[in-house]
């Protein structure tokens, strides 16, 4: 018989998981969390399930949209420079503004953060990001999971992903049924990378560039690393409001695909919409990563939005009125192109002409 002493009897703390780090984690996380919230919520952060009451007086004939997404490897960049309080905007950004692009309002959103340790400050800050997200977005955290993963991930390492429900009248769905000949493609305008093709850019600048994240660069005037980790525009509100004052045929939001990739999912079949380069200026960081790593236009425009977020498709005669409320609410908005008629089957639904000023 082998005698077990009490230095030997495991624990899921010497396993690698604690239990009380976790329950830290969540009482951290809390302030942040109940300020990102709506009058439908039941309760508050910590329960099994969380309970939105979804109010049917509001709708005739409500049709819930649902979208699930994460932020990718703009999370190591995060994690080098040890500023965690900005990506969870990422995260949430890509979920509601995926939401958007049928007329849906985002209710509420929950996140899933995985970690190799818990560091109770860490996911607070994470959750802060989430939290200022949802806020922006008008939706409610209707909480989420944090799951230590010990021998699966470093210590320091970490992911994230949330789900998002909205909700949209069923004859106020947006999509590409909507779009007709002639209509205008209006471009809102990015605050960045946003959170799409940062393998390709972390490839170009830091591998092959060898530049520092904590290094100021003249063309972008700041460090590398505070540009990379620009927090993701959210357009939700401002694509609701657009909605609610013009004729809008459908939205794209440009993620990852491009800008010509991301449109043609809402151009019908039998129309094409012609962009034209020369309506804009992408930002000097698409030019330094072309330029360093001799990166040809079109692998540039398959992998990066190229300063252009989102984009509307709105008729015609609402062109002026729908730029009208996108400045009034701080959002660059240009007319990029417009759609038209095409006879040819195996045409692209979308197509970038001409070439950008100074780029």
């Amino acid at each position: 018989m082998i005698a077990h002493t009490d230095s030997q009897k495991a624990t899921y703390a010497a396993a690698g998981v604690d239990i009380e780090a976790g329950d830290e984690a969540v009482e951290q996380l809390k302030p942040w969390a109940e300020k990102a919230t709506r009058p439908e919520v039941l309760d508050g952060i910590g329960g099994f399930a969380g309970l939105f009451k979804l109010k049917l007086d509001r709708w005739k004939e409500p049709v819930l949209a649902s979208s699930t997404d994460g932020v990718g490897t703009k999370l190591a960049v995060a994690q080098a420079m040890d500023i965690h309080d900005t990506v969870g905007i990422d995260l949430v950004a890509m979920v509601v503004d995926d939401l958007v692009v049928c007329g849906a309002e985002p209710l509420f959103l929950q996140d899933y953060i995985a970690v190799g340790k818990v560091v109770p400050e860490r996911i607070a800050q994470l959750v802060k990001g989430i939290a200022d997200g949802c806020v922006q977005a008008g939706c409610a955290l209707m909480g989420g999971e944090t799951a230590e993963h010990p021998g699966l991930m470093a210590p320091d390492h970490y992911d994230m992903s949330a789900t998002g429900v909205g909700v949209v009248e069923a004859d106020a769905v947006l999509g590409p049924d909507r779009v007709k000949p002639g209509d205008v493609v209006i471009a809102m305008g990015a605050s960045g990378l946003h959170s799409n093709g940062y393998s390709l850019a972390r490839h170009v600048l830091l591998e092959i560039g060898r530049m520092p994240l904590t290094g100021h660069v003249e063309e972008l005037g700041r460090t590398l690393g505070e540009e990379l980790l620009e927090p993701t525009r959210i357009y939700a509100k401002d694509c609701l409001a657009l909605a609610a004052e013009t004729d809008v045929r459908t939205f794209a939001h440009v993620t990852g695909g491009g800008l010509a990739g991301n449109l043609a999912r809402v151009v019908p079949q039998g129309l094409m919409a012609e962009l034209d380069r020369g309506t804009w200026t992408p930002a000097p960081l698409y030019a330094l990563i072309a330029q360093r790593g001799r990166v040809e236009r079109e692998e540039m425009e398959r992998t990066f939005n190229m300063g252009v977020g989102m984009v509307a498709v709105v008729a015609a005669e609402d062109t002026d009125r729908a730029l009208a409320v996108l400045t009034a609410r701080h959002v660059p908005a240009w007319v990029i192109g417009e759609v038209g008629k095409t006879t040819d089957s195996d045409a692209p639904r979308a197509v970038l002409r001409g070439d950008h000023p100074r780029f």
